[in-house]
């Protein structure tokens, strides 16, 4: 029986996403989300965290997915 992928939402904080799979953080770093341990990581939402960056928050998700995906 095949395990079920975890997807990554964009209502999901940055520290659940990093939960699932701590190999995603480079991504986030490419997307330039470099602040990963900071305190807004743990309660602020990825959408939150990518509209103060500045940051297309669907090409985020979208690549934090495909990579999980792809492993």
């Amino acid at each position: 029986m095949a395990a079920q992928a975890t997807q990554i939402t964009k209502n999901m904080s940055i520290a659940e996403a990093l939960n699932i799979d701590r190999s995603t953080a480079p991504i986030f770093m490419q997307f330039g989300m470099y602040c990963l341990g900071c305190p807004a990581a743990m309660g602020e939402s990825i959408e939150d965290a990518a509209a103060v960056h500045g940051i297309d928050v669907d090409a985020l998700i979208k690549a934090l997915n495909e990579f999980l995906a792809d492993k």
